[in-house]
């Protein structure tokens, strides 16, 4: 009996190893869903719409990341649109052609790695995208928006904290990729084996814009507690929007739009 319970812990241990390993070596395979559709600008009917590619690197001049980009009407601001962790940003051309008929310009993109963008995703390149992105729209010398959803409300988050820009709205935002992954995984140390964690529970803590968070209460990807730290970590926390049996992808249609025009409303107020 001895030599079975000992064998039988060897080949649980050996097997609970083994899962460590398989998720710790993809890890970034599963972060990261980067294959999907390139939406057309014809398919896609926004107004005024560009083709724009951006530099992402001094030292690399041919390397760059690849977007949309619609000038602003009369004095709105330009919103920079991070898309999450699923296919091109072009997907969401329903909900980027709503805010440009309300009058803002957009500058939307996808991250290296990702349909539009050539190079490798991680977080570093991400973040340094992101950056990027902002300093090409602040050279047209317009207020900025920055709109983050889901794993896009991270880079928001931290060129939020290194940039100047008008107002910071975060949809289905998370405190870090390693509190979500320790979450979703609770029975291995996901959170420390993460190579790209994430931390905008430290990032908004540098954030000096207004913010605005909605979230849905049943979000089954990213719970609405990890929203509801986020905003109280924030300095300038104006509006957390929680919807009543929101989930992590229906908040667009359940209003969140109209949420955000009226607190952008009152910020000219």
């Amino acid at each position: 009996m001895r030599k079975i319970l000992i064998w039988t812990f060897i080949v649980i241990l050996s097997l609970y190893l083994g899962v460590i390993l398989f998720l710790y070596k993809n890890q970034r395979n599963m972060q990261y869903e980067t294959n999907g559709e390139v939406i057309s600008l014809e398919k896609a009917q926004i107004e005024g719409a560009q083709i724009i590619s951006i530099p992402v690197e001094e030292t690399a001049p041919s390397l760059v990341v690849r977007g949309w980009y619609v000038e602003p009407k009369e004095e709105k601001p330009i919103i920079i649109y991070f898309n999450g962790n699923q296919g091109s940003f072009s997907e969401q051309y329903e909900r980027l052609k709503k805010m440009v008929k309300s009058g803002f310009g957009l500058l939307a993109f996808d991250y290296r790695g990702y349909p539009m963008s050539l190079g490798k995703v991680n977080e570093e390149n991400i973040l340094n995208d992101s950056l990027a992105v902002f300093d090409w729209a602040a050279a047209k010398q317009k207020p900025i928006i920055l709109y983050g959803r889901s794993l896009g409300s991270a880079p928001a988050t931290y060129v939020a904290s290194k940039r100047e820009a008008q107002a910071l709205i975060l949809e289905t935002p998370f405190l870090s990729a390693a509190d979500v992954a320790q979450q979703r995984y609770p029975f291995i140390p996901a959170g420390a084996m993460l190579k790209d964690k994430y931390l905008s529970r430290e990032w908004i803590k540098e954030v000096e814009e207004p913010l605005f968070i909605g979230h849905g209460t049943n979000d089954k990807i990213i719970p609405v507690e990890q929203a509801k730290k986020l905003f109280a970590l924030a300095k300038n926390g104006q509006k957390l929007w929680i919807m009543e049996g929101g989930t992590h992808g229906n908040l667009w249609s359940k209003g969140m739009w109209e949420q955000v025009e009226i607190f952008l409303d009152s910020m000219q107020n």
